[in-house]
């Protein structure tokens, strides 16, 4: 179990409203570009995996592999529908390696997908989780609801940070107008952000996340046979998912100072100790992390080890985390601008990472980049994955 593990192949849809293609179509588009990356065609695929959160939510796929199979003719292998709110598709790319670190397959594909975009939002999320939800805890608990807690906790013990929020999402927009997957192309301004109308105070509607649609997909294989295969690729040197309380509970922990995310934490740790990192802020050269809210990716940089805790608006203020600093963030555009289809966000986050190793991200592409962190957030914190990916020449 020692082999590494080698992407070889990135394929990623626009994330925007895709009403012109159903969920099969954003599986086949995403799936062939990682195919024809990586040279291969689908006989060549051993096993594969199939990242959606909410299957039947929005349409009528995505509960099982043969979502999968059916979109690009996939037979007589196993494949795996994995669900585990918004690390649903880092989670399914952590199953696909242990996979390969095994020894049980050589060759495997994993895809990402989510179409939120067909139902309106009265629909979607909010009413499921207030009608099918606990019969108390569901009842007017949102998501804005509750990362607006944590950005008012952050306030009373590190003072007001809505400024430093709304640079957030004027850096994410700016990254996100250069990046042509991106759903919101258009920068804006820090007076448009701190002027949006208020969802959940302090976060106000530019400080969160657009319901989109999209798919990804990475193949995967040993790095032996990625040498041997002749092609371009990046390591999966560490990868760790934690879950650390219940979707309901998780505000009643007592141990929960709502200023961080212990799953974060402890996901980071494990990935950090796989790939030898022991000085993120030093080792890690770019990165993509879960900004669903603009107090996320603050509280981010404390959790990821990138500061020390309360200091993650002095990163803002000094440039370290747009293009052209020292640790850049989200330079897709991060969720703020790419939107957030739940099952396809963490393989996404894969691919912008692992396209920056290669030199293959254009206007947003930081100079000799050479190691890589994606993170992702699911539920109010409960789970978390991190992944360290990284350049091989």
């Amino acid at each position: 179990m020692t082999e590494r593990v080698a992407i070889i192949g990135l394929g990623a849809t626009r994330f925007t409203e895709h009403f012109n293609k159903s969920y099969a179509d954003l599986v086949e588009d995403a799936t062939f570009q990682a195919l024809k990356m990586a040279n291969m065609e689908v006989k060549d695929i051993e096993a594969a995996w199939l990242g959606t959160c909410y299957a039947y939510e929005y349409g009528t796929e995505g509960n099982a592999g043969t979502s999968l199979a059916e979109s690009i003719g996939l037979y007589g292998i196993p494949i795996s529908r994995v669900s585990n709110y918004c690390t649903t598709g880092l989670d399914a790319i952590r199953n696909a390696v242990y996979s390969i670190q095994a020894g049980a397959f050589k060759r495997v594909l994993v895809v990402g997908a989510e179409k939120m975009r067909d139902v309106p939002p009265r629909d979607s999320l909010v009413a499921t989780h207030a009608h099918n939800g606990h019969p108390l805890y569901a009842k007017g608990r949102t998501a804005p609801g509750m990362f607006g807690i944590m950005a008012n906790r952050y306030f009373e013990k590190f003072g007001n940070l809505k400024k430093e929020m709304a640079m957030v999402s004027v850096k994410n927009h700016f990254h996100g107008s250069l990046n042509p997957r991106a759903h919101f192309r258009a920068e804006v301004t820090l007076e448009q952000v701190m002027k949006a109308p208020m969802v959940a105070d302090p976060v106000g509607l530019l400080d969160c996340t657009p319901t989109s649609d999209g798919a990804a997909a990475v193949v995967i294989t040993t790095e032996s046979e990625a040498k041997a295969m002749g092609v371009d690729y990046v390591v999966i040197s560490g990868i760790g998912v934690a879950v650390t309380s219940g979707y309901f509970t998780a505000q009643y922990d007592p141990n929960w100072d709502f200023l961080g995310f212990q799953s974060t934490k402890i996901a980071a740790q494990a990935a950090y100790k796989q790939a030898g990192i022991t000085d993120p802020f030093k080792q890690i050269d770019v990165a993509e992390v879960h900004d669903c809210f603009t107090i996320t990716e603050i509280i981010n940089y404390e959790d990821l080890g990138f500061c020390e805790l309360g200091k993650g608006g002095a990163l803002l203020h000094e440039g370290i985390t747009t293009l052209g600093g020292s640790l850049p963030v989200n330079l897709s555009g991060g969720l703020q601008s790419c939107g957030h289809p739940i099952g396809a966000s963490g393989v996404r986050m894969v691919v912008d990472v692992a396209e920056q190793l290669l030199e293959k991200s254009g206007p947003r592409q930081v100079d000799n980049a050479r190691v890589g962190l994606t993170h992702a957030l699911g539920g109010p914190g409960s789970v978390a994955g991190v992944s360290i990916l990284e350049r091989v020449n």
